[in-house]
């Protein structure tokens, strides 16, 4: 059994409510980031990026497709790649079922990669995907956005600090990017964020945050695999016993 603290009904219902009014602080304090990421200005899209899409070439513009608001994945995936980053597969696993809200509230979500079409849409397949994905390859977006570095480019930046060498060492990081596009068609960049910052998007985890063993890891993801890749046996649990209904 998990040492853990035993405590009686109204021992525990008085630690609850104690913690309830740490949770509403950060309910508030979450409305407040909100809203000062909503009052951020907005920056003009100079360029004219192409991405390849089943339906061609289209450009950044094109891909809102008829919507005021764009929200990019940048999924790590470089050309060559046999499969796409594990956890970002992890990341993509939970767009699907936000796809029909999202579209119906004039959003377009979708993720882009550098590796090419052909190899996109074949990982895609493999992990059962709908969710609209595309290829940057042959632009700099994804180096303009920060999430391909180059190995020599000692300007490069990730997380809006100087990158460090295990970063450009990978080479793809990810991350979400956030777009909105004015009623005489200019797309303005709103919003970026990298790394641990979007963590919201995984609901697994949210989840496992009010499982009685939180999330259970060493080291983040260290768990994880593709959903296809787990074994058919049941996961051990950390108790040592699987536990039956």
């Amino acid at each position: 059994m998990v040492d853990h603290p035993i405590a009686s009904r109204a021992q525990w219902l008085e630690a609850r409510k104690a913690l309830l009014l740490r949770e509403k602080e950060q309910t508030r304090l979450r409305d407040a980031v909100n809203a000062e990421r909503l009052a951020l200005p907005w920056v003009k899209v100079e360029k004219e990026y192409a991405f390849h899409t089943a339906a061609g070439r289209r450009t950044l513009a094109q891909l809102f497709d008829g919507r005021s608001q764009l929200v990019v994945y940048h999924f790590m995936f470089a050309p060559g790649w046999e499969a796409g980053c594990k956890g970002c597969s992890f990341v993509a696993d939970h767009l699907d079922g936000t796809l029909p809200h999202l579209n119906h509230h004039d959003v377009t979500l979708l993720v882009v990669s550098r590796a090419p079409l052909g190899e996109i849409e074949r990982y895609k397949q493999r992990m059962g995907w709908r969710f609209p994905w595309v290829s940057s390859n042959g632009s700099e977006f994804n180096y303009d956005y920060q999430v391909s570095l180059r190995a020599d480019d000692d300007a490069a930046i990730y997380n809006f600090e100087a990158a460090t060498n295990d970063a450009k060492e990978a080479a793809e990081l990810p991350g979400l990017s956030a777009f909105v596009r004015g009623e005489d068609g200019t797309v303005y960049h709103s919003y970026s964020s990298y790394a641990r910052g979007v963590e919201e998007l995984l609901a697994t985890y949210m989840i496992l945050d009010r499982a009685p063993l939180g999330r259970n890891e060493t080291e983040i993801m260290g768990w994880m695999r593709r959903h296809d890749e787990y074994e058919d046996e049941s996961p051990a649990t950390a108790l040592g016993e699987a536990v039956t209904a």
